[in-house]
């Protein structure tokens, strides 16, 4: 490993670093208040390192990191990835009374988050033990800005400062109920666990089901729950490899190689001119060779998710048929219904082994085929980065051939010989209205909506339809 390259692109912030050996195996796992000059203290002040690390030094082929807001939060993370996978040059902190652990009293009916250095069997979760008092008492207060548990010995009578400082949920006088208080613990367990990623695919769960009964206050409180994460700058995997494609087959479970990807979507206007495409990626760039489009035979009105069904179906048909190379991971422009209608399609086809994914444009989820929920990705992953390029590109494929096929029917149409239509104001008639059978049945007032046609105009295209009625 050129170890130079590799601290270059470390960030001078707080956070967790990983290091691993030629196969992938997790030597060390460190937290530090800058990434950058902590790993780099490993290769440039070696000889000050004890015998063991320096060691571990020779071995290591691969670095990789965890950014955190703070130090005291990589505090919590570096302790859960330690359990989590063991790594051979960190040493156990055997002497368990002299360092500090977190309690959480889950055999209370409202569980308390608080530091102690004694572990006894009562039936509470613990966490640790920690390197740093100091820094674990700062994670603390903040977890409490994210996680407002109560922290009283008993329960008071009226809500204390806590809850007025918005640190506390307040469940001695009834401000929060069991199930909530519940929904909260579970969300910290999850937290100090290190399961970041199932933590917010879990919150992200909650606030579509809230939107969708219409419950917008709650909502928009579990959306703010999400940006206090997303703040944290955690990633959703443990391991960040330099390359996109190797990054996106972790962030995926993918077993084989990802070299070639296929991506669909399809474009209409209120079921008008469908279209269908399908662009193709190698190792990260457009093969334009490989790109197809497709006119929509089957499916008439406004169903996407057949139209996804129709191109899915024929791509992979026909590539049966002629016996051509499949890819390695399908896309699709789309959230659960898309991917579950190229999925049925595939399956009807006999084709089981390409892995297929969804990714929906309003919050860039992504949707497997075996989670309930979408897998949120952080906003600064090149996985995401790739899937979205691959998604943008074949939208653009899409509305691109479309535009073309409306542009052709648009030139001879029955809007032809209107006096003071001409090929601009055809296009904006279309556009504004989706078909011309609308725009026949427009009124004036509707069509003096539509960019530049004036009340002149907008009489003679209803003088027209009317003529043709008579005729």
């Amino acid at each position: 490993m050129d170890h130079k390259e590799k601290i270059k692109d470390l960030p001078g912030s707080p956070g967790v670093y990983i290091m691993k050996g030629s196969h992938a195996d997790v030597l060390y796992v460190g937290k530090a208040l800058n990434i950058k000059k902590r790993v780099s203290s490993y290769f440039y002040r070696s000889r000050r390192l004890p015998e063991r690390l320096r060691i571990m030094v020779s071995q290591i082929a691969d670095i990789s990191y965890i950014p955190t807001a703070t130090e005291a939060e990589a505090l919590i993370y570096e302790n859960s990835l330690i359990k989590q996978l063991a790594p051979k040059y960190n040493v156990a902190l055997r002497d368990d009374k002299s360092y500090p652990r977190l309690k959480l009293t889950v055999n209370e009916k409202f569980p308390r988050l608080f530091i102690t250095r004694r572990k006894v069997d009562d039936g509470a979760a613990y966490y640790g033990p920690y390197t740093s008092a100091k820094l674990l008492k700062r994670a603390v207060i903040d977890l409490r800005q994210i996680f407002p548990l109560r922290s009283c010995g008993t329960m008071a009578k009226r809500a204390c400062l806590n809850y007025h400082i918005n640190q506390c949920l307040a469940p001695c006088i009834g401000r929060i109920d069991e199930a909530r208080y519940a929904d909260i613990v579970a969300e910290l367990r999850l937290f100090l666990d290190g399961k970041m990623s199932q933590l917010l695919n879990l919150i992200t769960g909650k606030m579509m089901a809230a939107s969708k009964r219409e419950d917008f206050e709650e909502a928009a409180r579990l959306r703010k729950r999400i940006e206090a994460f997303s703040s944290m700058k955690e990633q959703a995997v443990i391991y960040r490899p330099v390359d996109e494609v190797e990054e996106l087959k972790v962030m995926l479970g993918l077993g084989g190689s990802v070299e070639v990807i296929e991506a669909f979507d399809v474009s209409n206007i209120m079921g008008q001119e469908a279209v269908g495409s399908l662009v193709c990626f190698h190792k990260g760039r457009p093969r334009k060779s490989e790109y197809r489009k497709f006119r929509i035979k089957t499916v008439s009105g406004v169903d996407d998710y057949s139209m996804m069904r129709e191109i899915v179906g024929r791509r992979y048909a026909r590539a049966l048929e002629e016996k051509t190379a499949l890819p390695d991971l399908i896309l699709i422009d789309g959230g659960k219904g898309h991917l579950t209608a190229a999925l049925g399609e595939l399956e009807k086809l006999g084709i089981s082994g390409i892995p297929v994914v969804g990714i929906a444009k309003e919050f860039e989820h992504v949707y497997l085929k075996d989670g309930s929920q979408p897998l949120v990705l952080p906003k600064d992953s090149k996985a995401l980065h790739l899937l979205e390029r691959i998604r943008d590109e074949a939208h653009r494929f899409a509305i691109t051939y479309h535009k073309r096929l409306r542009s052709k029917k648009i030139g001879s149409s029955e809007l032809d010989g209107i006096p003071g239509i001409g090929r601009k104001r055809k296009r904006a008639l279309v556009k504004h209205f989706g078909s011309v059978d609308r725009v026949r049945l427009s009124c004036l007032e509707e069509l003096l909506k539509v960019d530049g046609i004036d009340e002149k105009s907008a009489k003679n295209v209803i003088a027209h339809f009317k003529k043709q009625g008579s005729g």
